[in-house]
């Protein structure tokens, strides 16, 4: 499942650095996070880097884009071969 950055976003710059598919950036008022590019650090990491280091814990699950470790990794192969 892809992640999303809600509304308590402080903007402190700090997600994209850490994102290693490039699936942050900056929306109209806060962060958000491409759906098609959000892998969860599946293929890279073991937990996703942008909740790891959020300071105010704003990156949630995203409910309507639900996806398997399976899905995730397939993604991840897409996106880095």
């Amino acid at each position: 499942m892809a992640l999303h950055i809600t509304q308590e976003c402080i903007n402190c710059d700090i997600c994209p650095m850490e994102c290693p598919n490039q699936a942050i950036s900056m929306g109209a008022e806060f962060y958000q996070i491409d759906v098609n590019r959000c892998t969860e650090c599946v293929g890279h990491y073991d937990e996703p880097q942008c909740v790891a280091c959020c300071p105010v814990d704003c990156i949630e699950p995203d409910p309507i884009h639900k996806e398997t470790q399976e899905q995730l990794y397939d993604k991840f192969l897409a996106l880095h071969s």
